[in-house]
């Protein structure tokens, strides 16, 4: 089996992926772009800081009791920084993904 070459680009997206992603695993994340565990692992360990980002979860107060200001100001603030990490994966899925169409319409020989 031949084996494969992964451009510097790529690795450090797919490093910036693992760590801007709430909740990731290097499991997931590697199916996602079809290279193996030990080599983002690696790749995680060595130009990565190896952190992820925390799951956000959006607390809500007690049953029966209003929400202050304060934590509604809060519980938005954790919502918008969600969907912030959110979107900055998608465009890094979006760029792999175009990237590497790019790169197998190259190797098409029709």
């Amino acid at each position: 089996m031949a084996r494969k070459n992964y451009t510097d680009a790529f690795r450090r997206q797919a490093v910036d992926l693992y760590e801007s992603t709430p909740g990731a695993t290097v499991k997931g994340i590697d199916g996602d772009l079809g290279i193996a565990r030990g080599t983002l692992a690696q790749w995680v360990q060595a130009p990565g800081t190896g952190a992820t980002t925390a799951p956000i979860g959006t607390p809500r107060p007690p049953a029966g009791r209003p929400e202050t200001t304060a934590e509604k100001v809060a519980r938005l603030e954790a919502e918008v920084a969600a969907l912030q990490a959110e979107k900055a994966k998608i465009e890094t899925e979006k760029s792999i993904l175009r990237q590497a169409a790019k790169y197998f319409a190259g190797e098409t020989n029709w």
